[in-house]
């Protein structure tokens, strides 16, 4: 069983979704059912599918659980866009947090390829 925590895409991951729940509390009120919730949740998904992964017993079990955490990363940065093309998040903060879901990409598929 390996350590969720000692996995820096892990780390990566939780930082993330702690910025989207702080960045996400200025949306408009009338959002807390549909955009927050959705990128909320979506960003939740990445360190939590990761987590879990490393509570399975085989690396090609751990691997399926990296390729959800993928697409929730994916599903993230859509709905970062989305944010900022409704106005709810600035240049600034969209930039930002891409960058971030853009690196945690990155390193999940470097991961998948070192399970294979």
């Amino acid at each position: 069983m390996r350590d969720f925590r000692k996995y820096n895409i892990w780390e990566l991951s939780h930082k993330l979704t702690l910025d989207i729940y702080t960045v996400s509390r200025e949306f408009p009120q009338n959002e807390s059912y549909g955009i927050v919730s959705q990128i909320r949740r979506a960003s939740a998904s990445i360190p939590t599918n990761i987590a879990e992964g490393c509570g399975r017993d085989s690396d090609a079990e751990f691997n399926r659980f990296l390729t959800i955490a993928m697409g929730s990363a994916s599903e993230t940065e859509y709905l970062l866009i989305l944010s900022k093309d409704l106005q709810y998040i600035d240049d600034e903060h969209f930039e930002n947090l891409n960058s971030k879901v853009n690196i945690i990409k990155q390193k999940i598929y470097s991961l998948k390829q070192k399970l294979k």
